[in-house]
């Protein structure tokens, strides 16, 4: 009976996944954020059964290009840093913009402990890129900030996509599981990619800006940008990053 009961318990381990994204925390975002939105509106992307939240934000100029945004570590899709400047100003630039609610955990969660999100990663951009698709958008690009950055090389490397295009901003290549960090990453990615960071911005940003391009020796299509006197969050300097993004992405 003890070796049946001890059996039970090791299944349900199994079965329950060590880390999900805490969906509570998403839902208490969704509530503050949904009423605030000025440019855009709030959609519904069907991942695995489960509504998540995300912005579109139309193109005024009936354009068939569109940009996936993707959020840092912790916060949602309309983050007054890097995010919403990206999502809005690139809808004025001609590009319909859907900026995802990312997998997040709780407020004291360390960096490392996202790794086991990453699963959860792959089928919101999916469904993303099925959104726009569906709308008619022929040219798909990435924009992500910080570990969304992270998270969409992760996904760019692995996963087959329409996507034509990343923009990294602010990312790092300090993880220690080498199955996420970004310069292994980059050694599998062959399309375009922006390497967009700051000369003030974070140390795991700066000190491995070598690495991501040594990583990138395969690609003819990889660029490092550094805009002076920006932080990672871009603070007072939204024009410059709009600009930067706006202009490498004039290509496709």
């Amino acid at each position: 009976m003890r070796s049946l009961t001890g059996a039970w318990i090791t299944l349900l381990m199994l079965a329950v996944p060590a880390a999900a994204s805490d969906l509570e925390k998403e839902q208490r975002w969704r509530e503050q954020v949904e009423d605030s939105i000025m440019d855009g509106e709030a959609v519904d992307l069907v991942v695995e059964g489960r509504e998540i939240f995300a912005i579109y934000t139309e193109a005024e100029d009936g354009s068939d290009k569109g940009m996936i945004v993707v959020h840092g570590t912790g916060i949602h899709p309309n983050w007054q840093q890097v995010v919403q400047p990206i999502r809005v100003e690139m809808a004025a630039q001609g590009w319909n913009t859907l900026s995802i609610q990312m997998p997040i955990l709780h407020n004291e969660a360390q960096y490392e402990e996202y790794v086991a999100l990453y699963p959860e990663v792959p089928p919101r951009l999916r469904a993303a890129e099925t959104f726009l698709k569906d709308r008619g958008i022929q040219t798909l690009l990435i924009a992500a900030h910080s570990q969304g950055a992270t998270m969409s090389s992760y996904y760019l490397s692995r996963y087959p996509s329409d996507v034509k295009g990343l923009v990294a901003i602010g990312m790092g290549a300090t993880q220690k599981d080498s199955h996420i960090n970004s310069a292994k990453s980059l050694k599998k990615i062959t399309i375009p990619v922006l390497d967009l960071y700051g000369d003030s911005d974070l140390p795991g940003v700066l000190d491995t800006a070598d690495a991501r391009t040594e990583s990138s020796a395969h690609n003819a299509d990889y660029a490092q940008q550094v805009i002076r006197g920006a932080n990672h969050f871009f603070d007072g300097m939204d024009d410059e990053l709009v600009s930067a993004v706006a202009e490498w992405a004039q290509q496709f």
